[in-house]
């Protein structure tokens, strides 16, 4: 049996982490839901040490460049404050990420020029898996998007798992396209 948290983690638990993006953006009511022994926060720069790429590759190829190439990366999406904001969940006792997603926000002409939140790159290892994270981790990202003003947060996944993203509360609407460019 899990123990719930009954306070969300707050700035003042996450002294030393340079963060993607505040942890009060994180939905409280989330973080409540979570075992005290797992906590969800914004992407730290130091997170490729404690596995963030691990995770990734659970759900598709990984090309490993190395930390320095992962840091550039972390900082050049940070540089563009309120447009990326990626979230892990983090196992407290061995400080390893566990879960993974992420949500970027698009700017638009469209709906008298709102935004759309694009949630992206769900993964949980395969030994949390079963245990609502996955879901803590979308909710997590749609509470982001809608408090960013999205009029809408979208994402694509393979007809597997249409079954948990509309657990999630999510509708299959449309169809997606993808040209992926040919490397020589």
């Amino acid at each position: 049996m899990s123990i719930i948290n009954t306070a969300s983690t707050t700035r003042a638990d996450l002294p030393s982490l340079d963060l993607m993006f505040p942890q009060e953006l994180i939905s409280p009511e989330v973080s409540a839901q979570l075992p005290s022994d797992l906590q969800i926060r914004p992407l730290a720069s130091t997170d490729y040490k404690r596995g963030h790429l691990d995770v990734l590759s659970g759900l598709s190829v990984v090309n490993d460049l190395g930390e320095v190439a992962w840091v550039n990366q972390f900082h050049a999406m940070r540089a563009t404050p309120g447009a990326y904001f990626s979230i892990v969940i983090l196992d407290k006792a061995n400080d390893k990420i566990i879960g993974v997603g992420t949500v970027f926000v698009e700017r638009k002409f469209l709906r008298g020029l709102g935004s759309v939140g694009h949630v992206e790159d769900i993964a949980v290892d395969k030994n949390y898996q079963g245990k609502k994270l996955g879901l803590r981790i979308i909710q997590a990202l749609t509470h982001i998007s809608e408090s960013s003003g999205c009029y809408k947060t979208i994402l694509n996944c393979n007809d597997t798992n249409i079954p948990f993203y509309e657990k999630c509360g999510y509708v299959k609407k449309e169809n997606e396209m993808v040209f992926f460019k040919h490397f020589s």
